[in-house]
């Protein structure tokens, strides 16, 4: 259902845009961009990618081995359960949750959102993508356009003229004020 209104919504953010571009009160000036073209056409992007990808794989082999680890404890746990003692038992079984848990931990460092994946794709992507939001804006300076759409993707909105923002209005009209 969530994908529905925000399909929806996406569509009426067009509709307004677009009946805004064709009406004669909205002269601004809007342009297309191909994103994925742009990235594709960027060397330092496809580097980063490339290290993103060797670092990712690497990283994803030390978790497997801590989860393959655990798996060998407990199949061995499994297989000589019958011959250990409720000491036993209960310190092998702590053992095996203590290397799930080393397991998941390592994961989560490595791969969650505030992971060393997420700042090392920040470190390598966000200078890349300053240098293009800056190219962007100079062309749109350049040209005058109040808009760039980006048509690769679902967001769109690459670069929005201050000019044409209408937040402070909407937020007045609602009653707050800034």
């Amino acid at each position: 259902m969530n994908a529905t209104l925000l399909k929806h919504g996406r569509r009426a953010l067009l509709f307004i845009i677009f009946s805004l571009a064709f009406s004669p009160a909205g002269a601004q000036k809007f342009a297309l961009i191909d994103m994925d073209f742009v990235l594709k056409n960027i060397p330092a992007y496809e580097r980063a990618n490339e290290q993103l990808s060797q670092v990712s794989q690497k990283w994803q082999a030390e978790v497997d081995a801590l989860t393959t680890e655990a798996q060998t404890m407990y199949k061995n746990y499994q297989n000589e359960v019958v011959f250990l003692s409720a000491e036993q038992k209960k310190a092998r079984q702590d053992a095996i949750m203590e290397k799930e848990r080393q397991a998941a931990e390592l994961k989560r460092s490595y791969f969650g959102p505030e992971g060393e994946l997420f700042k090392k794709r920040q470190a390598l992507m966000n200078p890349i993508q300053e240098e293009i939001y800056n190219a962007v804006k100079d062309v749109a300076e350049l040209r005058g356009y109040q808009l760039i759409l980006d048509r690769a993707s679902d967001t769109g909105i690459i670069f929005g003229s201050p000019k044409i923002d209408i937040s402070d209005e909407v937020l007045r009209k609602l009653g707050y004020s800034n």
